[in-house]
């Protein structure tokens, strides 16, 4: 938010001013933009892609449905959706252009050019009627927002009635021994392939840290709930390294 409030929020383990965060999130990921995939297979050791296909199973996405996928960056969700469905479109929205250009460097981009746009725009403040989609998705994306909470009343607000929010996020193992395991990996291990494979520890430093600040399952599940979508659940991935939360505009 403006200086004027006051308020802050957190970027990694720092506390910033509300107003700065969205830069700075742009700013990690202009930096990463062109070795994100890499990055996301070296840093999950491919699992990253069978996550995505858990979330597509639990979607089961139709013919003619309009998607619209937030923080979708390279394209990898709107790209199983569309090929799942069989026939429909998608919408890719992303903070930083530089993701939308590398998704739209994709082969996949190229074979369902005409069923897919690529919006430049805040999950916040998203440029959309009211009703204007059958499903809302996020991916490793809504820990960034600076207020994730009005990017879920934004979700609700452009689905259509009957609608399906799914956010595909990192989480919390509920076991403390596996989760210091985890942590030891995050802290020591990402950084360092950061710098390797893309030359940029801190950009990989802040993945790390913003994935502990994010809620646990419950708190987020409550956010989802507090939005007004209902029949909403979770399902954890990998032990809960990754959690899939799920809601209905009913």
């Amino acid at each position: 938010m403006s200086e004027e409030t006051g308020k802050t929020t957190h970027f990694g383990y720092a506390e910033v001013p509300e107003s700065e965060k969205a830069g700075r999130v742009q700013g990690v990921f202009r930096s990463v933009a062109s070795k994100y995939d890499v990055m996301n297979d070296a840093m999950s050791m491919g699992i990253h892609r069978i996550w995505k296909d858990a979330m597509m199973d639990w979607l089961a996405p139709r013919p003619g449905q309009r998607l619209l996928d937030v923080a979708g960056g390279t394209g990898d969700i709107s790209f199983r959706f569309l090929k799942r469905a069989g026939r429909g479109h998608a919408t890719v929205l992303d903070l930083t252009e530089p993701m939308l250009v590398e998704g739209r460097k994709r082969a996949e981009a190229e074979a369902l050019g005409e069923s897919l746009d690529w919006v430049v725009g805040d999950a916040m403040a998203l440029p959309f009627a009211d009703n204007s989609f059958d499903v809302y998705t996020v991916s490793f994306g809504i820990r960034n927002v600076t207020r994730p909470e009005i990017a879920l009343a934004e979700a609700y607000r452009v689905l259509k009635p009957g609608g399906r929010l799914m956010v595909l996020e990192f989480s919390h193992i509920p076991n403390d021994m596996m989760q210091k395991a985890y942590d030891l990996y995050s802290f020591n291990i990402i950084p360092r392939m950061g710098q390797m494979i893309a030359g940029d520890r801190d950009s990989y430093q802040y993945l790390v840290e913003s994935i502990r600040r994010f809620p646990d399952q419950e708190t987020f599940l409550g956010m989802v709930r507090g939005a007004g979508f209902e029949n909403a659940r979770y399902r954890n991935l990998t032990m809960g390294v990754a959690c899939l939360h799920s809601g209905w505009k009913l």
